[in-house]
């Protein structure tokens, strides 16, 4: 259902807007966990090891995609909140055909340089053929992901954050069956769990598709919406592109500091890895209510934005922010006290080291939490406000810092001072995404009040 943020109470709307869309982060999750607890409790370490050893180069294309899509849909969210009902349609429009291009150019690109990025990513040889196939699976089937997640953005940009939810869990319930259909019985190893991840979110697209045609008329779009040859097309494809490209850079900057820390992962042995495997799936699930406000907030204040409601922005940052605050002393205590046992969710009783590693990083990481739960409100933030540079920004920082620290620490201290590397880079991350947003919405507030007083 389309629901109109500008207007009522901002926390309650943010609120009811984020559980659904936590419901469905944590649906999300069971792609990957599904892969994770299926495989490693089937096929053994190595297995679980292959799987992790390139979670983190699908996370950084995923990141991409994400944040392309993501960033048209702030386009359309501002044209929503002005009641621009034309331009919503246009906008859906040319965000599926930029997306589709920028989505065929990485396919083809990851394709063909895969088995160079596996090497320099120091894959171990005794679990590279299956790491190998699992990631070519995946990105033969990224289609299914860019257009799942441009439906969601453009979706939850007109402030639906239920429709999606409703898709994501039938794609992630059928993603389990489907996964233990092809490695038990079908006996497919590890490719078998990536075959389940494309065709249940491919299912999953279809189904959403044709929900949104019938439930959804404003977006019915017209022959016309898809006419691209006028100088005001290109301008119109420009307005996605500034944001749609620094979300998709900024994104896949904090992907490619996930690939350094996975690279310097991968030299300490399979052990290390299937520990890092488990923990950082932990580490997602924990982080989730925060990413879910962060997310709500982005919509809501890209339809206040269309709006040029700025104080009603800034109240919801303030009040998100306290939110995030204490949700994040919360999972610090959860993993502090009970880490041990979600890693032997995924991995069993068998292998107490690979559990104790695991339960270090997360004991580590949670302590800098805080700051990781204000780089979600602030960078949304600023991208609702359609200042995507910034965020870039910061993520170039944060991908600098992170780099440093993960080879830096891990020689001299091992993989226990790879841990050190992602808070260090939220410390820093955190700081400049809150300058940034606090200059930005003082400089919109005083120059709504000084056009109030000019049309005095």
């Amino acid at each position: 259902m389309i629901n109109d943020l500008t207007t009522g109470n901002p926390l309650k709307l943010i609120l009811v807007f984020s559980v659904p869309l936590l419901i469905g982060n944590i649906f999300q999750q069971f792609y990957n966990i599904a892969d994770i607890v299926i495989v490693g409790r089937t096929l053994g370490i190595n297995a679980l090891a292959s799987v992790g050893a390139v979670a983190p180069l699908f996370f950084l294309i995923m990141f991409v995609i994400v944040g392309m899509t993501n960033g048209f849909a702030v386009v359309t969210g501002q044209r929503f909140g002005a009641k621009d009902y034309d331009g919503v349609r246009r906008s859906v429009t040319m965000s599926t055909i930029l997306s589709t291009i920028l989505t065929l150019f990485f396919t083809f690109i990851c394709l063909g340089l895969m088995g160079h990025i596996l090497k320099w990513m120091n894959v171990p040889q005794e679990i590279y053929q299956d790491a190998y196939w699992y990631i070519q699976i995946v990105i033969i089937g990224l289609f299914t992901a860019n257009f799942y997640n441009l439906l969601a953005s453009v979706v939850r940009a007109l402030g639906d954050s239920k429709t999606p939810l409703y898709f994501l869990i039938f794609a992630s319930v059928l993603n389990i069956f489907l996964a233990l259909l092809f490695i038990l019985e079908f006996h497919w190893g590890v490719p078998g769990s990536a075959f389940a991840v494309v065709v249940s979110q491919a299912i999953s697209v279809v189904l959403c598709a044709i929900y949104v045609k019938k439930h959804f008329p404003i977006l019915h779009l017209k022959k016309e919406d898809w006419i691209f040859k006028t100088r005001e097309d290109w301008k119109f494809a420009l307005e996605h592109l500034n944001v749609g490209v620094p979300m998709a850079v900024q994104f896949s900057i904090l992907g490619a500091g996930i690939l350094i820390i996975q690279s310097v992962c991968n030299s300490f042995g399979a052990d290390v890895i299937a520990a890092m495997t488990a923990a950082l799936r932990i580490e997602q699930i924990a982080t989730m209510p925060m990413v879910s406000f962060g997310v709500a907030l982005a919509a809501f204040v890209a339809q206040n934005f269309g709006a040029n409601n700025f104080r009603r922005i800034r109240i919801s940052v303030k009040k998100c922010s306290i939110i995030n605050l204490h949700l994040s002393v919360l999972m610090a205590f959860i993993m502090h006290f009970w880490g041990s046992y979600f890693v032997r969710i995924f991995i069993g009783d068998q292998n107490p080291e690979v559990v104790k590693i695991a339960h270090d990083y997360l004991f580590i990481s949670s302590l800098f939490y805080f700051f990781l739960s204000q780089i979600f409100i602030y960078r949304n933030a600023l991208q609702g406000l359609g200042r995507a540079t910034i965020p870039m920004l910061a993520s170039v920082g944060e991908l600098l810092m992170r780099g440093f620290a993960a080879v830096y620490l891990a020689v001299k201290f091992g993989y226990v001072g790879m841990f050190f590397a992602g808070p260090i880079a939220w410390v820093a991350a955190s700081l400049v995404l809150a300058g940034g947003y606090y200059t930005n919405i003082h400089r919109f507030i005083r120059e709504a009040q000084q056009n109030v007083r000019e049309q005095a």
